[in-house]
């Protein structure tokens, strides 16, 4: 993986003034029951066994949700400031079985935490691993993070800081930015064509009339003729106009490859339309219109556009962003400072790891 895009790396840690995290934490009601069975057997049995919980995962990823999974220990935790917590960073690159947070104090103080913490890092880590890859792919060029429809809407907060931390430049939701205070970006839907009878001139000039502050960056691909709607529109509004974006159906191609297809792959958004876009804009003057492209675009395929220097200028992504999976393991991994662990697992230290401040 690159190096380190942190944004965060030198900024104070986010704490629960910014998560605003569920008080029902606090009584179990989000962890395995079993956890909080161990915790009142721990409580009564060993109330002064200090135990050390390393916590890992088992890819190349990019650590994200240990400012959230930190606030939920030191929030709902028993005396949670009391305990020492050394973690990564959000937007730090862990190896495969790198220890990313150890969790040091009485068991039975925080025993009841752990499908939370580790839900938390699974989750974030997933989307800032997916979103720094497609970030990486695409070379310096913006990277827009449109997954808000493809999961339950109550993820868009935490998923939108993952990707964030791995460099978006832009989220689709105010929910997405709200940690860090920006506002959602977007182009106009197709419902807005639709409303106005297929007339996508009419929708820009509506949006343009009604929003006259935000970029206008127009959907052209609704009568799927993405270049001559994308020249009618900036001929329409040529000062207006930031950008077009296409986002044709992966089953359709496109009226402006009819005559062309034979020896490519011509359906969906492919190199050959957007280049098509490219050379009439530029033919008439519109070479300052950006080409966004969206539909089913993840690493892998943007790097292949990437090396064939397709003129994209944005890509928007979505829900191969949210796939995969990179789940945390926590392991008991010393008690009363002396070796103790399941076998296959050890005390493995990482002098990467930062002490947290309460």
């Amino acid at each position: 993986m690159a190096a380190n895009i942190n944004p965060r790396a030198d900024k104070p840690r986010l704490d629960n003034r910014t998560f605003k995290l569920d008080p029902r934490i606090a009584k179990g009601y989000y962890s395995a029951v079993y956890f909080n069975r161990t915790r009142e057997i721990a409580a009564k049995h060993f109330p002064n066994s200090r135990v050390l919980m390393q916590v890992f995962q088992k890819n190349h990823a990019v650590v994200c949700g240990t400012d959230e999974a930190i606030a939920a220990l030191q929030e709902f935790a028993e005396n949670g400031r009391d305990l020492v917590i050394h973690s990564l960073r959000d937007g730090d690159e862990a190896e495969p079985y790198e220890t990313v947070m150890t969790i040091e104090g009485p068991y039975h103080w925080f025993a009841h935490l752990e499908s939370v913490y580790l839900g938390i890092l699974a989750r974030r880590t997933l989307v800032a691993t997916n979103t720094r890859r497609v970030v990486e792919a695409a070379g310096g060029k913006p990277v827009l993070f449109f997954a808000d429809r493809f999961d339950v809407y109550t993820n868009q907060t935490g998923d939108g800081y993952a990707a964030y931390v791995s460099g978006s430049l832009g989220q689709a939701t105010d929910a997405m930015v709200r940690w860090w205070g920006d506002k959602g970006v977007g182009t106009m839907p197709h419902a807005l064509v639709a409303l106005c009878g297929g007339d996508t001139v009419k929708a820009a000039k509506l949006f343009a009339d009604e929003y006259p502050d935000v970029p206008l960056l127009v959907l052209v691909d609704y009568k799927n003729d993405c270049v001559n709607t994308a020249l009618e529109v900036c001929r329409a509004l040529p000062d207006r106009v930031k950008g077009v974006r296409l986002d044709t159906a992966a089953t359709m191609v496109d009226k402006s490859l009819h005559d062309d297809m034979g020896t490519f792959q011509p359906t969906g958004v492919n190199p050959q339309l957007v280049r098509k876009v490219r050379r009439a804009l530029d033919a008439e003057g519109f070479g300052h219109v950006q080409i966004i492209v969206s539909g089913g675009f993840n690493a892998e395929r943007i790097r292949d556009f990437e090396a064939k220097k397709v003129p994209v200028d944005v890509y928007a992504v979505g829900s191969s962003l949210l796939k995969g999976n990179y789940d945390y393991t926590a392991d008991i991994v010393m008690v009363d400072g002396r070796p103790q662990s399941k076998v296959g697992r050890r005390y493995n230290p990482n002098p990467r790891l930062e002490l947290v401040e309460p």
